[in-house]
This record gives structure tokens, sequence and C-alpha cells, in this order.
């Protein structure tokens, strides 16, 4: 595997293997790769939990990361993406990390590089390494995905994570349900009102409202999104008992969750991001251990 940035290529098998790995990272601990690799992290748009769990586990397998700063970089001055791209592999680094927001901005760089791609967010299009950890944090918790049902609510049509854990969750035997306003649909079937989804979901998953990505229009106040949309101290109440709640972050307190929601016994929202590290491990080593 030479790249890796999308979860739509990813076979079933692929994607168990991936999980596999990640969970002997984190029952076992740092493993550093044999041999020198060299990896940078280029994040042209802000991100906290993604791009500092890249830095730590590009350090717990013992990776040189050569340090990038969109807003200090070339590109301030026009430099495209795919000129920044071939600087850097001229210097000799092996793998790239990418985040950016154009949807599949990778598509013009495979094929002209010998580097390795990571997608690390791609506009509204993919989040493959974010769909790994839910999947792996989904798996710690039931076990298997066959027939579990996964409900995903929120800024659905903007949401790359919603694309990537559909086309993943489905692939892998979940049913998967998309709550939020009917505006904010896009290309997906669904329903907009808790009744119908709530007490039968396994997994209830809450997304961010993208403001960046409206263009300056605004359908809900905050307090009438929470009322409509929002997981409340009273809808928690009606899940499942053993349903869990997840949440990609980074989140809106009172918004699309009750903030006393977030450290709930149903939360992982933070095991979310713990996890996170050992998936990420889990594609950095097949990237590099798999280059040409």
């Amino acid at each position: 595997m030479d790249h890796f940035v999308s979860m739509k290529e990813l076979t079933e098998k692929e994607i168990i293997e991936f999980l596999d790995r990640a969970e002997m990272f984190k029952k076992n601990g740092t493993h550093e790769l044999p041999g020198k690799y060299t990896v940078s992290n280029l994040f042209f748009e802000p991100s906290t939990r993604t791009k500092m769990s890249f830095e730590m586990a590009e350090r717990k397998l013992g990776l040189d990361v050569l340090p990038f700063e969109a807003a200090f970089s070339s590109t301030l001055k026009g430099e495209t993406l795919y000129d920044t791209v071939k600087t850097l592999e001229a210097i000799g680094v092996d793998a790239l990390v990418i985040r950016h927001p154009e949807d599949g901005y990778y598509e013009e760089l495979i094929g002209r590089t010998s580097l390795s791609i990571i997608n690390g967010g791609d506009g509204s299009g993919q989040h493959p390494t974010q769909s790994l950890l839910d999947l792996f944090t989904i798996r710690e918790e039931f076990g298997s995905f066959e027939g579990l049902n996964v409900l995903i609510v929120g800024d659905i049509g903007h949401s790359r994570v919603a694309r990537s854990n559909a086309q993943a969750l489905t692939k892998l035997g979940a049913n998967v349900t998309f709550l939020c306003p009917d505006e904010w649909a896009d290309e997906f079937k669904s329903v907009n009102d808790w009744d119908e989804v709530l007490e039968s979901s396994d997994v209830v998953m809450l997304l961010r409202i993208q403001h960046e990505r409206h263009g300056g229009e605004e359908l809900f106040t905050k307090e009438s999104y929470h009322e409509q949309y929002g997981l409340t101290t009273e809808r928690v109440l009606r899940m499942k008992e053993r349903a869990i709640i997840m949440h990609p972050a980074p989140f809106n307190r009172g918004v699309e969750i009750a903030s006393e929601l977030i450290e709930h016994a149903r939360s992982r929202i933070f095991m979310q991001i713990k996890n996170g590290v050992y998936v990420r491990m889990a594609v950095l080593e097949k990237i590099l251990k798999g280059r040409k």
C-alpha cells in the first residue's frame, strides 16, 4: 500500500487488519520501525487532535518528523500544493500527512510523486484515520459490527467523518442512519426526528456544525439547534442500556451535545482520541513498510 487517502478503496479484510494492528500497539506500547524514515505533517486547516495524534504516533514509531507550518510556508507566496510536495520529495521526506480544504486534493498528487500520501482530512470528502479510530472504539465496545445500529447526527452533508464512517460501517455489516435538518443531508437519506431512531441505536455519534463551510448562512441559534438536534440530558435517558456516545471533536458544549454528557459514563469521546494514536501508528507502519 503506497498511500492511505480514503475508506472507499479499503476492503473489509484491510480494515480489520488495521484494527488488529492498532490493538496490538495499544496492548504492547511503543514499537520503533526498523530503518530510517522521515515524515512531515502538512495541515492547511486548523487541527488539534489529528495533528497532535499523528505526531505522537510518529514519535512512538521512532520516525524523524520534519516540522511544517502552513502559515509560514511558501504557499503564502502562491506556491501550489503540488510544488510544495515535490520540494519535500527532493529534500528526502518519505511520507506526508496532509489536511487540506479542497475535496480530493490528493488526486493531483498520486502518481506524480514518490512520496506516500496519508490523508488527514480533505474538505468535506474523507477522513480515513478518524474513521479507523471510530471503528476501533466501536469494536472495543461491541466486539463486532454486524447488525449494530449507528446513528450519526449533525452537519452530515459537510462532514468527511460521516462519509468515511458510512462507507466503512456499511461495508462491515452495521446499519447507519443519519439524523439532520433536510438542508444538511446532501446526498444522504436522513430522518429529522430523534423519536424515530434513538431507542434502537447502539452508537450515537454527534457531529459539530461546520460553520466555516456554510458561507455565513445560519439555520439555527445554538439553543434552538440543541433543543431540536442536540443530545440532551433528557434524551440520553432513553438510549439503549449498552449504547455509547461518540464525537470526533472538537465538540461544542450545549450545541450538539450537552456539556454534562462529554464525560458521561456512556461517552467514549476521550477514548476515541486515545485510540487515534494507535490507529495512526498502524497506518504509518503499513504505508512506510510498504514503500517501493
